[in-house]
């Protein structure tokens, strides 16, 4: 299920990094952790559908992959993005 516009825009909003800002990594990973709450959540009530399933790894690992740059190219940006988003420790 794809996030509502007024959540995107407040998602957006939030996590960008200049006024203008809608596709740096923060964006994005921010983007993908909501979608990857959601999916959850599905797959807690949805145990056995497996497309879903799949499209969550794929999420999770785009996720990851995003981090993994912010990580090579600026410790404290991605220092900040994990406090702010709870993931990790």
């Amino acid at each position: 299920m794809p996030l509502a516009a007024d959540q995107r825009i407040e998602l957006v909003r939030k996590s960008r990094v200049h006024d203008t800002d809608t596709g740096s990594p923060e964006v994005q990973v921010t983007l993908i952790t909501e979608r990857i709450k959601d999916l959850s959540e599905h797959m807690k009530e949805h145990p056995k559908d497996h497309s879903s399933r799949r499209g969550l790894l794929t999420l999770v690992s785009n996720r990851t992959r995003l981090l993994r740059y912010l990580a090579d190219t600026d410790v404290e940006r991605y220092q900040g993005l994990i406090q702010k988003l709870g993931l990790r420790k």
